[in-house]
C-alpha cells in the first residue's frame, strides 16, 4: 500500500478518535476533538499532494479519500445540529449534495466519462472545515450565521456547477 493510501486511511480511523473527544465530557475534550478534526482535515491535503507528487493515485485512494471527507464533515455536521449550533436543514443540504453529486458520477462512470472534483467542490470543502473548526472554539451568534451562509452558499454553488457542467450526463431522453 502506498503512503497517500496510508494517510487515507489514518484520516478514516480519525474518525471515531474525533467522535470519542466529541461526545467526551471532561473539559477541554471538544478543543481536543477540534485537533483531531483539524489533523484529520490536513491529511486529506497531504494525501492528495503526495499521491499526485509521486504518480501514485489508486482506485481505492478515488474512492476512500472522498469518502473519508464526507464522513468527518457529516460526523462533525450532525453534531452542532445535536448541540443547537446550527440547523438540520443546513446538514440536510450538504448530505443532498453530496448524494447528488456521487450519483452523478456514477452514471458519467457508467457512460465512460470520469468527472473531476471542480475548484468549487475544493472552497466548498474548505470553507466547511474551516468553519466547523471555528465553531468548536467560537459560537457568538454573529460567526454562526456567518458560517452557516457560508457552508450554505458553497454548498449550493459547487452542487449546481457540477450540474451545469454535465447537464448533458442526465436528459430525460438519454
Amino acid at each position: 500500500m502506498n503512503i497517500a493510501n496510508k494517510i487515507t486511511l489514518s484520516r478514516v480511523a480519525l474518525i471515531p478518535v474525533f467522535l470519542v473527544f466529541l461526545y467526551a465530557d471532561f473539559k477541554g475534550s471538544h478543543i481536543v476533538a477540534m485537533i483531531v478534526f483539524i489533523i484529520a482535515a490536513l491529511t486529506d491535503i497531504a494525501d492528495g499532494v503526495i499521491a499526485r507528487w509521486t504518480n501514485q493515485v489508486t482506485d481505492f485512494g478515488k474512492f476512500m479519500d472522498p469518502l473519508a471527507d464526507k464522513i468527518l464533515v457529516v460526523a462533525a455536521m450532525l453534531w452542532f445540529v445535536e448541540q443547537g449550533v446550527l440547523p438540520a436543514w443546513l446538514a440536510l443540504i450538504v448530505i443532498v449534495r453530496e448524494f447528488m453529486v456521487t450519483a452523478l458520477r456514477l452514471v458519467a462512470i457508467d457512460n465512460g466519462r470520469v468527472i473531476a472534483a471542480a475548484i468549487s467542490g475544493k472552497v466548498k470543502t474548505v470553507v466547511t472545515i474551516i468553519c466547523l473548526s471555528t465553531l468548536f472554539v467560537m459560537t457568538d451568534a454573529w460567526i454562526v450565521y456567518t458560517c452557516i451562509g457560508l457552508i450554505t452558499a458553497t454548498t449550493l454553488v459547487s452542487g449546481v456547477e457540477y450540474f451545469v457542467k454535465n447537464r448533458d450526463i442526465i436528459k430525460p431522453d438519454r
